[in-house]
């Protein structure tokens, strides 16, 4: 449903993305990660039609992003840290979204409930804290029931029950057949979530390895540990 083909992308004198090849199917859930600075914020933004690349291109359901703004209807993005109008509060918030889209779609308002958002609706943003201001972000981004969901960094800030509840909801809607790419340095967070893992380095894929494959490779049951030992394999090679 996503595909890339030939990426590049510089910044100046910086290589952000080499020839980057990917490709994700439905009912994936793919882990994104690799240490700061390494082009995964670059290659989220250039899905998102945020970022042109230099070279290369992005297909979604076999058309060219650049020729249409469009597909961005069937995603929904969790940034890591949201900004919204400090005077506007929660339910002005959640009424423009739905005013500016203006889906014919049943909207999912699951979230909103769980996290008891709807109870909060006259709180301004600039009164909120991390955490409440990520719950906004997670609501706003499941809210329209995409085909995609793209949830950079989704659980810091979150406390432990509001972690649990997002992470359950993740894992729903892999199931309902949706394409969700998360980016995280938490790797413990993954271990129930992910069907396979992309790990980025200095603008390369350094691997593409669904979970089942990396558990093969290395006899470790978790993810973290899976990822920690190829890691070191490679440094030493």
């Amino acid at each position: 449903m996503i595909e890339i083909n030939n990426l590049y992308k510089r910044f100046g004198r910086l290589q952000v993305l080499n020839d980057i090849n990917l490709s994700f199917k439905k009912g994936e859930c793919i882990a994104l990660i690799g240490p700061n600075g390494c082009g995964k914020t670059t290659l989220i933004k250039i899905i998102l039609g945020m970022v042109l690349p230099d070279k290369g291109e992005v297909l979604f359901d076999g058309h060219n992003i650049s020729r249409g703004y469009q597909y961005r209807e069937q995603i929904g993005y969790m940034p890591q840290i949201g900004r919204y109008p400090d005077n506007m509060s929660i339910g002005q918030i959640i009424a423009m979204m739905k005013e500016i889209r203006q889906s014919k779609l049943a909207l999912d308002e699951e979230l909103m409930h769980a996290f008891r958002l709807d109870e909060l609706s006259e709180k301004k943003m600039r009164t909120l804290s991390g955490g409440t201001t990520q719950k906004v972000s997670a609501v706003l981004a499941f809210l329209f029931n995409p085909d995609v969901l793209i949830l950079d960094e989704p659980t810091a800030g979150l406390d432990p029950l509001a972690s649990e509840i997002l992470k359950e909801k993740i894992i729903k809607e892999k199931e309902k057949g949706k394409i969700i790419l998360i980016t995280s340095h938490l790797l413990s967070e993954l271990d129930d979530l992910v069907t396979s893992i992309i790990f980025m380095q200095d603008g390369n894929i350094e691997f593409f390895k669904t979970v089942e494959e990396l558990v093969n490779e290395t006899k470790e049951v978790k993810i973290s540990k899976s990822i920690a030992q190829i890691l070191k394999k490679q440094h030493h090679e």
